[in-house]
């Protein structure tokens, strides 16, 4: 058994020690096998599940959600802790230098007095920070490893602050309506048209966001209402006796077009997850 000192309540520097521990000669085999890459996929999918969380509201499960996803950081630091890289207070020393000088309206004499203004104020100071002096370079340092569509918007989001990419709802549609039959000539031309089915997804993105919409969370509320016809197809096929796989195409049909009538649109969707075009990273 390890040395440590059980308490009542717990605290930032016991999560610390506690995965020094872990880690340490004597510890866990499993947590001392792990890696950046091995626990890269658990760092994803902790801040998925926080994001659950905030759309269903539950305070009992975003404390313990936001637990789950600090232990991750914290492992991570430790792993670099062990190379002697640096620390888990060299991590909080980095992001509060960063956001002390992010905001000079607070710990400076700069004034803001809107939203607006601060988020510009943070864009300028990032791209100085970060030695981005093209718009070019901006584009690219959005992580390629962001989920597709979330991805695009940020990149069209910063593109549009240098007048880049369409800049109203009638023009965005007009290009994905393009997109949408550039499509249809590369299928008529013959097989292999992702290029352009792609093209179609980049501009239903800029639609979306003209229409102050989260690409993200639209596709994850249609995703909803899918599976919700599907459901309720299934169950009007079985008041036949009949299961899916039963139906005729014209049944299913038939109990597809019911089921999507069925569905009231003004239902509430569940929100997914999606940072909007707040750009504050």
């Amino acid at each position: 058994m390890v040395k440590f000192s059980f308490k009542e309540q717990y605290d930032i520097s016991d999560l610390v020690e506690i995965v020094r521990l872990l880690r340490a000669p004597g510890g866990c085999p499993w947590d001392r096998e792990q890696d950046h890459h091995s626990i890269r996929k658990n760092l994803i999918e902790e801040a998925y599940e926080v994001a659950e969380a905030i759309d269903m509201e539950s305070v009992p499960m975003l404390r313990e959600e936001l637990g789950d996803l600090l232990l991750q950081v914290v492992l991570h630091a430790q792993m670099e802790a062990e190379k002697g890289a640096f620390s888990f207070s060299d991590v909080c020393n980095e992001i509060c230098q960063k956001l002390i000088v992010r905001h000079p309206h607070v710990f400076g004499d700069v004034r803001a007095e809107s939203t607006g203004e601060v988020l510009n104020n943070w864009d300028a100071i990032k791209q100085q920070t970060k030695g981005q002096t093209t718009v070019a370079q901006t584009l690219e340092s959005v992580p390629r490893t962001l989920p597709a569509l979330m991805r695009a918007e940020k990149v069209q989001h910063r593109a549009a602050k240098a007048g880049l990419g369409e800049s109203s709802v009638p023009g965005a549609l007009s290009s994905l309506q393009g997109e949408v039959e550039r499509l249809h000539a590369a299928l008529e031309a013959g097989p292999g048209a992702g290029e352009e089915l792609g093209g179609v997804l980049f501009a239903a993105v800029q639609a979306a966001r003209q229409l102050g919409r989260d690409p993200e969370e639209l596709l994850s509320a249609s995703t909803d209402r899918f599976i919700r016809q599907a459901k309720r197809t299934e169950e009007l096929a079985a008041q036949q006796g009949l299961t899916l796989k039963d139906c005729t195409a014209e049944q299913l049909d038939v109990c597809w077009r019911q089921a999507k009538d069925n569905i009231s649109v003004t239902q509430q969707e569940p929100s997914a997850i999606g940072m909007g075009t707040v750009d504050k990273a």
